[in-house]
């Protein structure tokens, strides 16, 4: 009852806007329809709040049942999501600037960025090339994995790097395990140098050129990347990675 929501005690509406995100977060990190009593057990909260929950999230089109007790994203985050790309200045400009980088270098181009204390591609696009080795929109990475990580925590110090990235993330897909030190100095010159190029990390077979998109204080909000193969020419390379740094320059807010 309407009634009832006003008189309810901030802790207990905190509680319930809480398990609503956390529901949200499931679903993204599972990427696929699950059941509300395996998402309750995952977020480890009642299965009586969670299908409350998911049932006005459905009235509100947000999710969908898709049969046998599943549930997924509705059509309005689809919608609210066309909304922010379509408002959002920057990245309305960085759709653009996609669309233009792999077209004329027939390259894989991204648009990457921090979510919590990771790296996710926020934007795609694949070139004419056969190489498409690719990390899917929305997945999270660990960031020393990427050249995208190492610069997008070029404005923190040693010690704040140290706190921020989660001890396993140095772990590599194929078992190897990066040295700390290492990656901080790796850090450093991303910054000295306003680019990164990293090799045979994520995937043995790839190299990812980035450079960073930086707000009016010098902190590297996103950055746009090339994943290319490992054998690529250097003359290719630089020529990418050339593209990249005039483009992200361009799209930097210098005010």
């Amino acid at each position: 009852m309407a009634a009832s929501k006003k008189g309810a005690p901030p802790a207990e509406r905190q509680n319930g806007i809480d398990r609503t995100i956390d529901l949200l977060e499931a679903l993204l990190h599972l990427r696929a329809p699950s059941k509300l009593s395996d998402l309750a057990k995952q977020m480890g909260a009642p299965r009586s709040t969670v299908y409350a929950i998911a049932n006005r999230l459905i009235e509100a089109d947000l999710l969908e049942s898709v049969g046998e007790g599943q549930v997924y994203f509705g059509k309005a985050v689809h919608l609210y999501g066309r909304a922010y790309a379509e408002a959002n200045p920057l990245h309305r400009r960085c759709r653009e600037a996609l669309d233009r980088l792999a077209t004329q270098h027939s390259a894989t181009a991204q648009l990457c960025a921090l979510r919590g204390r990771k790296y996710v591609v926020v934007d795609t696009r694949d070139g004419s090339g056969l190489f498409r080795i690719t990390t899917d929109v929305g997945i999270e990475v660990p960031l020393p994995w990427t050249a995208s990580g190492r610069l997008l925590l070029d404005h923190m110090s040693p010690a704040e790097i140290r706190a921020f990235v989660p001890k396993e993330d140095f772990r590599l897909p194929d078992g190897r395990v990066l040295d700390v030190d290492d990656f901080i100095k790796d850090v450093a010159r991303a910054r000295r140098d306003g680019k990164c190029v990293t090799t045979a990390l994520s995937d043995r077979f790839t190299s990812c050129l980035a450079a960073p998109i930086r707000d009016k204080k010098g902190v590297a909000v996103a950055t746009l990347c090339f994943v290319v193969p490992a054998d690529s020419v250097k003359e290719r390379r630089t020529a990418l990675l050339d593209d990249l740094v005039a483009t992200a320059t361009e799209l930097s807010d210098r005010s």
